[in-house]
């Protein structure tokens, strides 16, 4: 799951650890069946460390969640795409898809999918703030959202369903899907293509 650098006492490995513990118990019982004891036991930690690091399992994934969107999207604006993102975002969860698809199926509070559509809302507000000083909250924020739902909604069946496309083919549905007058906005501001 998570890729370690190197071997240290720091939150980062304990973190890491956490979530290769998790993976590990969601490969015998479905997530919410795998109790923050069964983690820690698998880990070899606390429960304590666990409670430093995260508030419950779904903070976890939620987490680990944030590490590969910041990954895949952290150069977006700077040389790479949108579609570039993209296909460095469904690669990862391909590469992760038994995770995910175990993670995407929980529909209970603080669950994945409605983490990542507030995550990427996020970021692209960021992203556009960055680039024209302000995010056109009147403009574009209802699109925005739209836009969010329906591609984190896309993402999550594409991953129950086994992830059978390409991450290519998925990035340039996800550009397809945009709407035209974020799409414009996009391409502005040359993040698009």
């Amino acid at each position: 799951m998570m890729k370690h650098d190197a071997i240290s006492d720091n939150g980062t490995n304990v973190r890491h650890r956490l979530a290769d513990a998790l993976e590990t118990c969601m490969k015998s019982a479905p997530l919410e069946k795998i109790t923050v004891r069964q983690i820690t036991d698998t880990c070899g930690v606390s429960r304590q460390t666990f409670y430093r690091n995260f508030t419950d399992k779904y903070d976890l994934i939620n987490c680990y969640f944030d590490e590969l969107l910041n990954k895949s999207f952290q150069h977006m604006g700077y040389g790479n795409t949108a579609y570039d993102s993209l296909v460095h975002k469904f690669t990862y969860i391909q590469e992760e898809k038994f995770f995910f698809k175990a993670a995407f199926r929980n529909d209970s509070q603080n669950n994945l999918r409605d983490h990542d559509i507030q995550m990427i809302m996020d970021f692209y507000k960021k992203l556009i703030a960055g680039k024209k000083g302000t995010f056109p909250e009147v403009q574009f924020g209802g699109l925005l959202e739209m836009y969010c739902v329906a591609s984190v909604y896309m993402t999550q069946q594409w991953v129950l369903k086994g992830c059978k496309d390409a991450p290519e083919k998925m990035a340039q549905l996800m550009i397809e899907a945009m709407p035209p007058r974020l799409s414009e906005l996009f391409s502005q501001l040359g993040i698009l293509d």
